[in-house]
């Protein structure tokens, strides 16, 4: 009966440690960030951004969904000014398995032993996007979030992986200061 009770608790546990996106912010602690209703986007920085015009359409969306979700409204003399900066590098994975009977296991021979095991080499792409949000009159970078996470090829999969990036990272927007 025990067991039953904690089930739900393990798959709440495990389900929360598999979020694939880490986020960090960074912000000036001067800044008094109520004022700020309306944004635009910073297009010289937003066109030197080297990725597809396709991933970049996708990440303005979700920047747009979520700002409009925090009140913001899209301006031509905006408050805030929004930029964007991705990088990303191929991370290669090697994990070696030597499992079955054998020492330390109990009596018997391991066949793994013999050829030393087995080896698998696994890579994929982490991607990091960085969100800066800069005072459009005094032209200064007020606010910066980071989302770092594994990128996905699956062009079904995009939208949802960009939109979990974006969110994360602005849910750190307005900071709490303490």
């Amino acid at each position: 009966m025990k067991t039953l009770k904690l089930i739900p608790f393990l798959l709440l546990l495990i389900f929360t440690s598999c979020s694939t996106v880490t986020v960090y912010s960074d912000y000036d602690k001067t800044v008094d960030f109520t004022p700020y209703k309306t944004y635009a986007y910073f297009k010289p920085g937003i066109d030197k951004v080297e990725i597809s015009d396709l991933d970049k359409r996708r990440i303005l969306r979700a920047i747009d969904d979520q700002m409009q979700a925090k009140g913001f409204t899209k301006s031509e003399n905006p408050d805030l000014l929004v930029n964007i900066f991705t990088k990303s590098r191929e991370q290669v994975d090697v994990n070696q398995f030597t499992a079955g009977w054998g020492y330390g296991w109990g009596w018997g021979w391991n066949p793994y032993m013999m050829y030393g095991g087995q080896t698998t080499v696994s890579t994929s792409t982490e991607g990091t996007l960085y969100i800066d949000l800069i005072d459009a009159k005094k032209k200064e970078m007020i606010w910066q979030g980071e989302g770092v996470g594994t990128l996905t090829r699956n062009i079904d999969k995009k939208d949802e992986k960009i939109a979990e990036f974006v969110a994360k990272i602005l849910a750190q927007y307005p900071p709490v200061k303490k």
